[in-house]
């Protein structure tokens, strides 16, 4: 700002510091129609120096600058809503350990031994048993000569469990 725009300025502030309440509003429409004359560079400077100029204000002085100052600043861009990520569907990675989730019971003989299959394809199978040394159930991986051992073994037992598909 200039140093008559300055001066114009504290000019105007000086005036509204000695209004009374009535006279405010054509001292605030002054200060507006000030701001509106700048051009966008201009007018950041007159809002830095109002931004000064408002400290040394009254509670209620500073309520009319404010106004001043919400007209001549531009409104805040409305806050952008989170994009919502979409779930890429990440190839499984047939290395991975698995866990519970992945496995899908299908035969469960109260005498101990439990059979599972991937639910993912379900040509990996696994037999849970307890190990007669620790008392701790032991869950490892068949081969397929072993699953097709087993399925025969296996084929009139009532343990297998419906809807699995093991049989």
């Amino acid at each position: 700002m200039k140093a008559d725009e300055v001066a114009r300025a504290e000019g105007i502030l000086a005036r509204l510091k000695s209004a009374a309440w009535k006279e405010r509003e054509a001292i605030k429409d002054e200060l507006l129609a000030m701001a509106q004359a700048f051009d966008t560079l201009g007018r950041s400077e007159f809002k830095d120096f109002l931004e000064t100029a408002r400290k040394d204000l009254s509670l209620e002085l500073k309520w009319e600058v404010d106004e001043v100052l919400e007209a001549i600043l531009p409104p805040p861009a409305p806050p952008k809503p989170p994009e919502e990520k979409k779930e890429e569907e990440v190839p499984d990675d047939p290395n991975r350990p698995l866990s519970a989730a992945d496995l899908k019971l299908v035969y469960d003989d109260p005498r101990g031994l439990l059979l599972y299959r991937t639910k993912k394809g379900g040509d990996r199978w696994f037999a849970s048993q307890t190990d007669p040394r620790t008392g701790q159930p032991q869950t490892f991986e068949l081969h397929p000569q072993e699953i097709a051992q087993l399925k025969t073994q296996l084929a009139g037992s009532p343990y297998w469990v419906l809807g699995a598909g093991g049989m």
